[in-house]
Formats: structure tokens, sequence, C-alpha cells
């Protein structure tokens, strides 16, 4: 396969429909799409069961949170690309694996692309305030996290599992651990590749959040210089407010 569409649920049956449209849809096939379910008690496996996605894989066991979820999927894909579509996230359109995999005929290390902001209605309510570059490398990420999660596509070989001392910002210091190695990273362009449900994990504990990625910063790109920037941040913020 030359995808693995991942997604981690955990009692997620309101908010997973949209996920599994979204795959289903897809008019590019060559992938497997891997469940790893927290052992939920609620309709989460029988919505996945229901929505007959060919090559689906669901495992349902007790895991240790969303990270340790995703380490147990490196573990199980086999296809040469990664992609973490959170239950409630999306692909944007029916082509979007399209778009992918024709930058993947020159197998670079990750592919990349912007990510729309959608709400419980699955109304589009706006971009994502960091907007991806059309160059990238680890580097980039000194300036906080350009390129959702949901749309940064990582060659499996590259994938390292994820620092389970990070709660809810583990896919940060991931994607800095990929971009370190990688040789080729390629943009998709300018439309979006990835719908993000405003309200996941990341959004409710958004405070806690940043205080993870401010010492994932420190550590990668230096104490002093991240004190800096984190001015220009507040700078930012405050012009966004007025």
């Amino acid at each position: 396969m030359l995808f693995s569409i991942i997604t981690v649920t955990y009692n997620a049956s309101k908010v997973l429909s949209a996920t599994l449209e979204s795959v289903k849809q897809q008019s590019f096939c060559d992938f497997e799409y891997l469940v790893i379910d927290g052992a939920s008690t609620d309709d989460t496996i029988a919505l996945v069961e229901q929505a007959g996605i060919p090559t689906t894989k669901v495992w349902s066991e007790p895991d240790k949170g969303l990270y340790d979820a995703m380490n147990k999927a490196i573990d199980k894909a086999t296809g040469e690309y990664l992609i973490f579509l959170n239950a409630g996230d999306a692909f944007a359109t029916s082509d979007t694996l399209s778009q992918i995999a024709l930058k993947a005929q020159e197998r670079p290390d990750v592919i990349y692309g912007q990510t729309q902001l959608v709400d419980a209605t699955r109304k589009v309510v706006g971009m994502r305030h960091l907007s991806a570059p059309e160059k990238l490398d680890w580097q980039s990420f000194k300036d906080g996290m350009l390129v959702c999660h949901q749309a940064f596509v990582a060659r499996r070989k590259l994938c390292p599992h994820y620092d389970l001392n990070y709660r809810f910002s583990a896919d940060y210091d991931w994607c800095i651990k990929v971009l370190k190695h990688s040789r080729q990273n390629t943009y998709v362009g300018k439309e979006p590749i990835i719908s993000f449900l405003t309200d996941g994990l990341t959004t409710k504990n958004h405070k806690k959040s940043l205080r993870e990625r401010y010492r994932i910063m420190c550590n990668y790109y230096g104490t002093v210089p991240t004190m800096l920037r984190h001015l220009k941040f507040a700078c930012r913020h405050l012009l966004r407010e007025f």
C-alpha cells in the first residue's frame, strides 16, 4: 500500500462518521485504513464496521492515551506513507488523496499542505491561523507548528515513536524529529487538504499544549531564542485581537 491512513478513537461515535465518510469517498484507493481504538464502550466500532471501507483493520484494547495508540499504529502500519486522521477530522475533498499521491511519485520524505477549520456541524469556519509554507524544514517549526499534524504525511521509515512524556503536543515534537531526518519535503498547494475539527483534544487543553510546545521549542531551538520568539508571538496575538 502507498498510504496507511490511521484513525485513533475512544468513544468517538458522535464525530467519527464524517471521518469515515471522507476516507470512503476518496477517488484514490491504494491505502489501508487502520483504526486504533482504546476499548470504546459506545458505537465507535459498529460505525467503523458499517462504513464498509476496504482494507480496514481494527484493534480495540485499552491504551495509555492518544499518542500511545499512535505508536501502536506505527508498529502495525505497512504503507509507505503514514497519514494520521483523527476522529472528527476529514480529507477536504474526495480527490485529496489523489493530490497527495501525485506528489508521492517522486518519493519525497514528507508531503504536506494547508488545513481548514470546521465546527461540529461541518461548516468551514476559516483557515488555520498558522499557514503551511511553500518551503519547509525542521527550522520552520521554530515559529510554531506551521503544518497541522493531519496535513503532514511522512514516509513510515522515518517515523519514530511519539514521546509519551508529552500528553498534548507529542505531535509537534514528532514532526520536528521527522523533518530533521527528511531530505525532501513537498508542498501540495494552497487549497486545503484537511478539514480539522476545532474541538479536538489539543483545542480543549490549549494552555497545557502551549506549555509543552514551549518546552519542545527550548529543547530544539534554545531557551533564549525561544523566549524572544514568544514575545513576537504575543505581539502577533494582540494584532489579531485588534
